[in-house]
C-alpha cells in the first residue's frame, strides 16, 4: 500500500491568471461649441500633460451672442445710473413738496391761504413719496436685469472657453479623428470623438478571484507581473479595489491591480500573467490528489495509524476541500499534518482493514 504523509501548507498560497493591461483612465474628447476647427496641436502617440491645448475651434456665432450680451450689460449698467438718478431726484421733489405742504399749512392755520391749498398741497406730498417708491423700485429691477445679464454673460464666457479643447489629465492621444478645417458640433457624442487620451503612467488589470480566495484577498496585496514580450521580467503591482459582491455567473470577485508604468516600458492591451500570494486566513494541509476518496460518505482520505510488525490500520477521516492544484489537494481541515495517507486506495478498501506497510513507508513512519 503506497502512502503519502499530510504536509502543513504555507502561510500563502498562489493565485495565477491571465489578463490585458488596461490604460488607467481613457477619455473621449468632444466638442462643446459648434464650429470649425482652425487648430490642431497633437496626433496620435502624442504625450500631453493636464490643461495642454489640443484643439482650437473658431465659434463666430457664439463669439458675436457673447459680444452681444456684454454690450446689453453696458446698456443695463447704464439704465441703472439713470434709475438712481430718478431715484435723487424724486426724493428731491419730495422734501420741496414737505417745505411747501409745512408752509401751506402754516398759512392756512393763520388765513392767509385757503384750506383747499392746504388739503392740495399735503396730496402733492403724498405723490411724491409715491414717486419716490416707484424710483427705487425701477433701481431694484435694474440691478435684477444686470445681475441675469451678468449670468448670461458668465454663461457665454464658459461656452468660448470650451473652443479651447485641453486634456483632462496627464496621458498619451491614442486616436484622432478631427483636422484642421472640419466642423464640428456642439454636444453630440453619438459619432467618434475628436480624440481619444489614454493615462499610461499606471496601467490596470482585471483579476477574478475565485470563491475559495474570495475573503483572502485584500487592498495593497503585492502581486507580480509577467509579460510573454518582456521574458524574465517581473513587473510589481497591487491590488488596489475589489468588488464586494460576487459575480452570480461564475461566482468571483472583480479585483483589480494597478501596475505603475512610469517609464512607459508597457503598454495598454499586452497580454499579461498577473500571480498574486495571499495569505491564508486558517491553515491548511496538503496530501496528493490521489489520496481522495469521493464516494457515498462525501470526500475522505485513508489514513493510517501504525499497528506494529510492519503494520497499519485503516481509518477514514472526512475532509474538507479548500482548493486543488495540478498535484495536490489543500484540505480545510479533516488532517493536521504529518499524517499518512493511502495514494491510490482500491475501491474495496474500508475503515479498520489492516494493511501492509511497504519498506519505503515504514521507515518514514
Amino acid at each position: 500500500m503506497r502512502v503519502a504523509r499530510a504536509a502543513r501548507a504555507s502561510d500563502t498560497f498562489s493565485l495565477t491568471q491571465t489578463g490585458t493591461t488596461q490604460a488607467f483612465d481613457t477619455a473621449g474628447l468632444y466638442p462643446r461649441a459648434t464650429g470649425y476647427i482652425v487648430e490642431r496641436k497633437v496626433d496620435i502617440g502624442t504625450h500631453v500633460k493636464k490643461g495642454d491645448l489640443l484643439f482650437r475651434i473658431s465659434a463666430p456665432d457664439l463669439d458675436q451672442q457673447l459680444v452681444q450680451a456684454q454690450s446689453q450689460a453696458l446698456q443695463l449698467q447704464a439704465a441703472l445710473i439713470q434709475a438712481r438718478a430718478m431715484v435723487d431726484q424724486a426724493e428731491a421733489n419730495r422734501h420741496l413738496a414737505d417745505v411747501t405742504n409745512r408752509r401751506t399749512a402754516t398759512l392756512a392755520g393763520t388765513g392767509v391761504e385757503t384750506r383747499q391749498n392746504a388739503d392740495t398741497s399735503q396730496a402733492g406730498v403724498l405723490a411724491q413719496t409715491a414717486n419716490v417708491d416707484a424710483a427705487k423700485a425701477a433701481v431694484k429691477v435694474a440691478e435684477a436685469n444686470i445681475a441675469a445679464q451678468e449670468a448670461q454673460v458668465a454663461r457665454l464666457k464658459v461656452l468660448t472657453g470650451f473652443e479651447e479643447i485641453r486634456a483632462p489629465f496627464d496621458g498619451v492621444v491614442t486616436t484622432r479623428n478631427n483636422d484642421v478645417g472640419d466642423a464640428v458640433t456642439a454636444d453630440t457624442n453619438t459619432g467618434a470623438p475628436l480624440l481619444t487620451l489614454a493615462r499610461d503612467d499606471v496601467l490596470r488589470m482585471a483579476v477574478n478571484v475565485p470563491l475559495y480566495a474570495a475573503d483572502d484577498v485584500r487592498d495593497g496585496l503585492d502581486a507580480r507581473v509577467e509579460v510573454a514580450q518582456i521574458p524574465g521580467r517581473v513587473f510589481p503591482g497591487k491590488v488596489s479595489r475589489s468588488s464586494t459582491t460576487l459575480l452570480s455567473t461564475a461566482r468571483t470577485l472583480a479585483t483589480q491591480v494597478d501596475l505603475p508604468n512610469p517609464d512607459g516600458t508597457l503598454r495598454a492591451g499586452l497580454y499579461i500573467t498577473v500571480t498574486l500570494e495571499i495569505p491564508r486566513s486558517s491553515p491548511a494541509v496538503t496530501v496528493p490528489n490521489e489520496a481522495l476518496i469521493f464516494d457515498q460518505h462525501g470526500t475522505r482520505v485513508a489514513m493510517i495509524e501504525p499497528a506494529g510488525d510492519g503494520t497499519g490500520v485503516v481509518r477514514m477521516r472526512p475532509v474538507t476541500i479548500f482548493r486543488q492544484t495540478r498535484t495536490l489537494l489543500e484540505l480545510r481541515d479533516g488532517l493536521n499534518g504529518g499524517e499518512r495517507v493511502v495514494v491510490g486506495p482500491p475501491a474495496s478498501l474500508r475503515d479498520g482493514d489492516r494493511v501492509v506497510l511497504r519498506p519505503e513507508d515504514k521507515a518514514g513512519a
